[in-house]
């Protein structure tokens, strides 16, 4: 794998992917007919007789698709075909579920009684509303692909999650489940509790004196972010959350061995761009589940008792103090708005790349407009922005700025001020005001339906491969 560089402000190799070759393409028919299906059903308002027509319709449809064979094998033409297949089968789902979302959710979860996380309600709906969503199959034969040989299935699944995020009650309930403890921190707590360490892969929790410390530990990529990474992160998390021997959160990068930062402290390159070109980051695991996983944690905390109704707040909920070590791009910046408190060393700099990497940086949008104002945050956002710690406008988003040598003690310092009695409820209305329920919701249901275009997007390929295959391809002739 390639050394990670700098260029300009930005170490975009830590996540350049390598070469198209190093995947073949599977072989695949070169030839289908075009579309032949009956017209999509009209919708008679009658949930029973809607399912049965809908479901019947679809299947017939991914069957068709799959008769097409593998993207790489399909001629423009057969490809065209499919892709009209898909729009179709995208509209019908669409319409189903904008009359019918609360029934279907209510069906999936028993009437609301059960707390479904977002993969495991999407397995529901595939085996009870066959074609709605895609199968955990066919997510993970797409998943095998590069992003650009993907046939796409993720956008049923963006479409899903904004019907169901859309409909109040169901989507309440689904937020609500999200901020459930994983499995994996509820089976990882009495060993952290007894030791006071948990080691999560790319990801630690350590107390000390009353602080939890998470770190970020993808020394490979620069501590940039993929499904894997969102996994540890929440885990190590809810462990902090859940840990009563602790009152504050402090969320770090930890020191690198790359050559370029060895010894020191990264906090965040973004999305991993290596991964993203090969297919490995997933709408799913990664962009939805960091959205309504973690970061919702790191705002409303835990929700352990999930009996209140419409009236409930979470159970369990810290401050949080992040410290910005070297620099914070695209997703690590964006968490910076959920943090209580920002501590960064004085040479660390800020960026979100959207346009250039081509997606939706995740809740940015909405949180930057509290912090920045408009302006501001569309020069951040659509003209790509780079901030330094030292910069006037910086202190939209940094608390304090403090000699790089020096952060230690800032930090400490910092989380020993947020540990106090009233800290918590304040934050609470602070969470409440700035990011009702609500609001929160009905934003994640659109950046559902949008990154989960943007994700098999035509544009986003092209980005991909222009931006960082061609740079990596020039490095290696020199």
């Amino acid at each position: 794998m390639r050394t990670p560089t700098l260029r300009g402000h930005t170490p975009r190799a830590a996540t350049a992917p390598v070469a198209p070759s190093t995947r073949p393409a599977p072989a695949g028919r070169a030839t289908a007919p075009g579309p032949d299906l009956a017209r999509p059903p009209a919708l008679s308002g009658d949930f029973t007789a809607d399912r049965a027509a809908v479901t019947a319709h679809l299947q017939a449809a991914v069957e068709r698709i799959a008769g097409y064979g593998p993207r790489t094998g399909r001629t423009p033409a057969a490809q065209r075909h499919a892709a009209t297949v898909h729009e179709e089968a995208h509209d019908l789902r669409r319409r189903f579920l904008a009359a019918h979302a609360e029934r279907v959710y209510a069906e999936l979860t028993d009437g609301r009684t059960r707390s479904l996380r977002l993969e495991e309600l999407t397995e529901q709906a595939a085996r009870a509303f066959p074609g709605l969503v895609p199968t955990r199959t066919q997510l993970a034969e797409d998943s095998r692909h590069l992003q650009r040989n993907k046939e796409g299935w993720e956008v049923a699944v963006g479409l899903f999650f904004q019907a169901v995020l859309n409909a109040p009650a169901a989507g309440e309930h689904l937020l609500r489940a999200m901020l459930r403890p994983t499995g994996r921190a509820l089976d990882a707590l009495p060993g952290y509790q007894l030791t006071g360490h948990a080691d999560l892969g790319v990801a630690t929790v350590t107390r000390r004196d009353g602080i939890a410390h998470l770190e970020l530990c993808n020394d490979e990529f620069l501590n940039a972010e993929d499904d894997a990474a969102v996994e540890a992160l929440e885990t190590g998390t809810d462990l902090v959350l859940l840990d009563p021997a602790s009152h504050v959160g402090v969320l770090r990068g930890a020191p690198q061995t790359h050559p370029s930062y060895a010894g020191r402290r990264v906090f965040s390159a973004g999305i991993n761009l290596t991964h993203l070109y090969h297919g490995d980051i997933s709408l799913l695991g990664f962009m939805l589940r960091r959205e309504a996983g973690y970061l919702a944690k790191f705002v409303r905390g835990l929700c352990l008792d999930d009996t209140h109704g419409d009236g409930w707040w979470p159970d369990a909920d810290k401050p949080w103090v992040a410290a910005v070590d070297s620099f914070a791009i695209g997703g690590g910046m964006q968490i910076l708005p959920v943090m209580d408190r920002v501590v960064a060393a004085d040479d660390a700099w800020f960026s979100l790349p959207a346009m250039e990497e081509g997606l939706v940086p995740g809740l940015a949008n909405l949180r930057l407009l509290h912090l920045t104002g408009s302006r501001a945050a569309r020069r951040l956002i659509l003209g790509g922005r780079t901030l330094r710690a030292s910069d006037p406008e910086a202190a939209h988003i940094v608390d304090e700025t403090v000699p790089a040598d020096t952060m230690d003690t800032a930090v400490d310092r910092a989380a020993r001020h947020l540990d106090h009695p009233a800290v918590g409820a304040n934050r609470r209305m602070l969470a409440l005001a700035e990011e009702p329920t609500g609001l929160f919701r009905r934003y994640l249901a659109r950046y559902a339906y949008e990154q989960a275009r943007l994700l098999h997007s035509p544009a986003l390929i092209t980005t991909l491969e222009r931006t960082w295959i061609h740079r990596t391809a020039r490095k290696d002739s020199r």
